[in-house]
């Protein structure tokens, strides 16, 4: 089946192909659709995506701006101090100052275009920012390549991880957390809605029973795969047709009023408040809320990202961040980020370490996943900037904006 209505997939790669040229494809996930003008507006070279560079003042300026997603760092609860972070601070003088304003990749990236774009220090030392959305910046000049010198704990970088079409051999760009997109819900409201103390399918994210009280992800890749994975397709190796077809699903489940709200990390206020009982969601910041919070891969399939850290072109204070990086490479450190943000942990040594923290952990495929958990999962097609740019258009126009 296909969308009926003339805005589909080639026709709008068709218009997109006057425009933009086929040699700056992106090797691996593709650009959001902000980012559109990007091709022609790098601010290093064009060709091999080497970045500007700004002098570094690390040595003379012990400070670092870090920008990274909510719920995703170790925290007192009480202090509200990010503990790993101030040991950090105490044990080399460095100053970080850590904010958690990355919401949505496009969103974000929306933030500091025009800077990137003009070839200005955004004001930011490092980022943190999901596989495709890190692509785009690579190859556009707006990362810096790392010193591994600095960071010598990068040895620790799980093998499955280490080879990516977008960054080989990891020249700009560590992974932070990996994670899984799937289905999280309050237990006992779902139990008060729907009888049912467990959700497992998307057939049941969809329940009426749940009308106005379902929120998806704005992050398009992660929404979509769950939905094409529902309809029996492969979300790593799907059609325009495939594609268009769970548009159409999808543009059902939003006009319904089944679903709530599309949003980025901000569904997880809605959880709390209560206004909202399921949603397509990551791993990590379920497990956050509680023990009353669960979240499932679903049965037709889950996704699988990774968030990497950056440093932006222009960044004054470059060596600072390679130390950050190097900080939380340590396999003690790692594990101690792990037991709190319960995302995927892609440092070797971690687990061991987790043990002394939390033997429970240590087991929990969620942070350190079996191949079978990992088979559960897909991570999303490759795209080229002309389909990203298709698919992220119709993505908007189906949740609404």
């Amino acid at each position: 089946m296909t969308l009926n209505r003339p805005e589909t997939i080639a026709a709008i790669a068709g218009q997109i192909r006057t425009s933009v040229s086929r040699r700056r494809l992106l090797q691996a996930a593709g650009i959001g659709s902000a980012a559109m003008v990007v091709a022609a507006c790098g601010t290093g070279s064009e060709e091999s995506g080497e970045a500007a560079s700004a002098t570094d003042l690390s040595d003379t300026e012990m400070i670092a701006n870090w920008s990274n997603w909510p719920l995703y760092l170790d925290v007192d609860e009480e202090s509200g101090e990010y503990p790993s972070l101030v040991a950090f601070e105490e044990s080399t003088g460095i100053d970080v100052t850590y904010t958690e304003d990355v919401n949505d990749n496009n969103e974000f990236f929306a933030k500091v275009r025009t800077q990137l774009e003009q070839g200005q220090d955004i004001g930011r030392d490092l980022v943190v920012l999901t596989d495709w959305m890190a692509a785009l910046w690579i190859q556009s000049g707006y990362a810096q390549k790392l010193d591994k010198a600095l960071i010598p704990n990068s040895v620790n970088l799980i093998p499955r991880l280490a080879d990516v079409n977008f960054d080989k051999p990891r020249d700009f760009s560590l992974p932070w957390q990996s994670g899984f997109g799937g289905l999280g819900y309050n237990t006992p409201a779902l139990q008060a809605a729907t009888g049912k103390s467990t959700m497992t399918s998307m057939d049941e994210l969809f329940d009426p029973a749940l009308k106005g009280r379902v929120t998806l992800l704005s992050e398009m890749r992660d929404t979509m795969g769950c939905i094409l994975a529902w309809k029996g397709y492969d979300p790593s190796n799907f059609t325009e047709a495939e594609f268009e077809e769970a548009i159409a699903e999808l543009t059902k489940q939003v006009d319904s009023g089944q679903v709530r709200q599309v949003t980025g990390n901000d569904y997880v206020a809605a959880m709390e408040s209560g206004d909202v009982i399921a949603v397509i969601g990551w791993s990590g910041d379920i497990f956050a809320l509680g023990d009353e919070f669960n979240f499932t891969l679903p049965e037709s399939g889950g996704m699988l990202w990774t968030d990497n850290m950056l440093i932006p072109a222009l960044a004054q204070h470059k060596k600072n961040a390679e130390l950050i990086m190097n900080n939380y490479y340590d396999p003690a450190v790692a594990a101690q980020v792990a037991a709190y943000v319960n995302y995927i942990c892609p440092v070797l040594g971690a687990q061991a370490e987790m043990e002394k923290i939390d033997p429970a952990l240590a087991s929990s495929e969620f942070i350190f996943p079996t191949d079978a958990m990992l088979n559960q999962t897909y991570v999303f097609m490759e795209l080229t900037q002309e389909q990203n740019e298709a698919y992220e258009r119709l993505f908007q126009k189906a949740i609404g904006n």
